[in-house]
């Protein structure tokens, strides 16, 4: 699965700001959904607020959708997402941490606003941020969402009062009391003893609790066992090698939508860093390509979910 988290461009070095809507770079998307699509990918665009309310994206986006040549689903960014009741601030950056009824509030508001702008209720989940919280698998089971994929496999944003992911293997696994499928980002440890993972994490910091294990994307024998995130442009490749080559049968990679365009995020700052970005792409791609994998569609995972008990990564 190839998602695009798809937002407004802001600054990652400030905080958040409820007036950063702009969209300029989706002028650039047709062209980098065609030049992924000849790769082999079939994108699932996870659009927020400010993409769902731009006319400009939702022509770009809406016949996309209509032709089979991608996938729209949720992603919720909370500071530009009304209602607006919070302060804006970092702890409350992660929608999971907002109180239950403005959560569902602004959760319910931008699901309407898709189903409005797109045609099609969106059924398939992204926190920004990965900020779920306790809440937050009752509420999207209630708004009729089938996949969420807000967990990010191996990583902890505890320091910023953010969700701690570092126990969660990336393999699917149910929420909501069994009605929807969890389906982390892939991530994978490396090096001699990555199949300990971990386990190298000190004793203090290994509970029986995902939620209360602390923070080990690398772990405490520098490398050794080094996790990296497949979404990284470095040492993404390894990363891949090590998931196909531990059988797993769902592999879930993304990117940010302002990354297309130089300019807007850290990774893609110059028409160089754009140049580095297609030549990642073809290379994971080609990778996944030669190991026989296929793109999947929301409409494949909601249905592999329906149709496994267990179902097995």
């Amino acid at each position: 699965m190839v998602f695009c988290d798809t937002e407004e461009e802001f600054d990652w070095s400030k905080p958040q700001n409820r007036d950063n809507r702009s969209t300029t770079h989706m002028k650039a998307m047709p062209a980098a959904d065609r030049r992924l699509r000849d790769l082999g990918a079939h994108s699932i665009y996870l659009v927020d607020h400010p993409i769902a309310t731009d006319p400009a994206s939702i022509d770009i986006l809406g016949p996309l959708q209509e032709a089979g040549a991608c996938g729209i689903g949720t992603q919720l960014h909370p500071w530009v997402n009304p209602p607006f009741e919070e302060q804006v601030n970092r702890t409350n950056s992660f929608a999971g941490n907002l109180p239950p009824a403005l959560e569902r509030a602004k959760l319910t508001n931008l699901t309407e606003t898709i189903e409005r702008s797109f045609g099609r209720r969106p059924v398939m989940y992204r926190a920004g941020r990965y900020g779920v919280g306790a809440n937050t698998a009752g509420i999207l089971s209630d708004l009729g969402y089938e996949v969420d994929v807000s967990v990010r496999a191996r990583f902890d944003y505890s320091d910023e009062k953010g969700p701690n992911f570092s126990a969660v293997k990336p393999i699917p696994y149910r929420i909501g009391g069994g009605s929807m499928l969890e389906v982390p980002l892939s991530s994978a440890y490396l090096g001699a003893l990555h199949g300990l993972g971990p386990s190298f994490l000190p004793a203090d910091r290994q509970g029986s609790d995902p939620a209360r294990r602390a923070r080990p994307v690398g772990a405490a024998q520098p490398g050794l066992a080094d996790a990296r995130g497949v979404p990284a442009p470095g040492g993404a490749l390894p990363a891949l090698e090590r998931l196909l080559d531990d059988g797993r049968q769902i592999i879930s990679i993304s990117y940010h939508s302002p990354s297309i365009e130089p300019g807007h995020t850290p990774f893609v700052k110059t028409q160089s860093d754009l140049d580095v970005f297609y030549a990642w792409w073809e290379g994971i791609l080609g990778l996944l390509a030669r190991r026989g994998a296929t793109a999947a569609t929301i409409d494949d995972v909601v249905e592999a979910g329906r149709n496994a008990t267990p179902l097995h990564a």
